[in-house]
């Protein structure tokens, strides 16, 4: 009977989701608000259908969440088709690197003082709530592959970049709390935890992606073969790649990351080659030749493999987030309403993130109102779910678990909240600005062509 009323209410909620989807991009909501709120409902706040313990169950809970990363770092991959020398991915990095440094500091900062926590929670703190969201910021990311806006690109190379950059600061924490090694004077941390996990975690996920690339379309031009079976070839990429990374001790996210930025490379550097058509536009010549054709033709293979893979990933993404989100006010009680996470909360939004980005990344040459999307859209949400469950699983006492679950859990449901209603009505703003701004520049070069002729 319990799995029926399951299976009823996922279907309601997915139909719902399907038919009134268009409705909700006109209002200041999002499908991620919906499926907390049901989740929350489900809870032990509301009918109590959905009781979990992230302690008690962290071993298949943090599996669960660890592939929803995965795919949505592929996809965040996928869609950044600048090159590495393009200028846009000074501010990403940035934003990945110093500006989430930063936050990690303020955030101990305020879990030591106004917290009362040990250096090292407070660290893991900091390193846990640190990165934004690839799944829950799909609404301010870029929208497709040749989109050039700044403020897009920045933020979605952000959300690919720091659920990686933010792993040594997670073994930092854990370290200092005594359940990592960090090695004398901090060596080890710095030498195997820092350097060489990063950079193993990217030329893994990197070499994978360019060969298997390279000998899909050799396969399509030359042979006619592996055709048809995109979906299996990006499953298979998200898995070689994380799998390879944590072989040689790298991060896999980061590797799933680069797998995915490395795919979407070897498309655009052969788009630029043959003077092919480039996403989307691949799709219109799919519709006017069959599928097999487009996917062996010297012209149309690459830029067709990456956006099959791009498509089936975001399709995925979509899916698995409705679990995840389930799962997350499932799992949320009446501990998290704590005056302490109120003033975490308040504190990370309104003061850590405005700072972070303004030291860290200022954006310099940006018209303001991109600085300023950029200050207020610091989204958390699943990979914050990972890094605490992961704590969890690698022994983080339960006192300590018991303190930071509801700290994490509130803030990630206050930024679905406040970040999903404000997205729409800003996102509109700014691209009514863009807009304008385009036509300014725009109407003046016709007028002086005007007066030429």
């Amino acid at each position: 009977m319990i799995g029926a009323l399951w299976f009823t209410i996922v279907g309601l909620l997915l139909v719902g989701m399907a038919v009134g989807g268009s409705v909700l991009q006109r209002l200041p909501l999002t499908t991620t608000m919906l499926y907390l709120a049901v989740g929350i409902a489900l809870g032990p706040a509301g009918a109590g259908l959905m009781r979990l313990d992230p302690i008690a169950d962290v071993a298949w809970l943090e599996r669960l969440v660890e592939v929803a990363v995965l795919i949505s770092l592929f996809a965040a991959g996928l869609k950044l088709r600048a090159g590495l020398t393009d200028k846009r991915w000074i501010t990403p990095v940035r934003l990945a690197t110093v500006a989430m440094v930063i936050t990690i500091a303020l955030t101990a900062l305020f879990g030591t003082t106004v917290l009362h926590l040990p250096l090292g929670a407070a660290v893991l703190l900091g390193a846990i709530l640190a990165p934004t969201d690839p799944v829950l910021a799909s609404d301010v990311q870029v929208e497709h592959p040749t989109d050039q806006d700044r403020l897009r690109f920045a933020l979605t190379g952000e959300a690919g970049l720091n659920d990686g950059t933010a792993f040594p600061f997670v073994m930092l924490g854990l370290g200092l709390l005594r359940l990592h090694d960090l090695g004398a004077f901090g060596w080890r941390w710095l030498a195997l935890d820092v350097l060489w996990a990063v950079v193993a975690g990217l030329g893994a996920g990197w070499a994978l992606a360019w060969a298997v690339s390279r000998l899909v379309i050799w396969l399509r031009l030359e042979k006619k073969e592996a055709v048809g079976l995109d979906d299996l070839l990006a499953l298979g990429l998200i898995a070689l790649a994380y799998g390879l990374a944590l072989l040689v001790r790298g991060y896999g996210f980061l590797a799933v990351f680069a797998a995915g930025f490395a795919l979407r490379r070897e498309e655009r550097l052969a788009t630029q080659a043959t003077g092919a058509v480039a996403p989307p536009d691949v799709h219109a010549a799919a519709i006017t030749a069959s599928e097999f054709d487009v996917a062996t033709n010297r012209d149309t293979a690459p830029a067709y493999m990456a956006q099959a893979a791009l498509g089936f990933t975001e399709q995925l993404e979509r899916i698995v987030s409705v679990g995840i989100v389930l799962l997350l006010g499932g799992m949320l009680g009446r501990d998290a309403l704590r005056l302490d996470s109120l003033w975490l909360v308040l504190a990370l939004f309104l003061v850590i993130r405005p700072l972070s980005v303004l030291l860290g990344a200022p954006m310099r040459g940006a018209p303001p109102v991109q600085r300023q999307l950029a200050m207020w859209f610091g989204i958390r949400g699943i990979g914050a779910v990972y890094y605490i469950l992961f704590a969890i699983h690698h022994g983080l006492p339960d006192p300590l678990a018991r303190q930071l679950l509801p700290l994490v859990f509130a803030t990630i449901a206050t930024s679905v909240v406040v970040h999903g209603v404000s997205v729409t009505p800003l996102m509109k703003r700014y691209e009514r600005l863009r807009i304008r701004t385009v036509r300014r520049r725009i109407l003046p070069d016709r007028r002086r062509r005007r007066e030429v002729l």
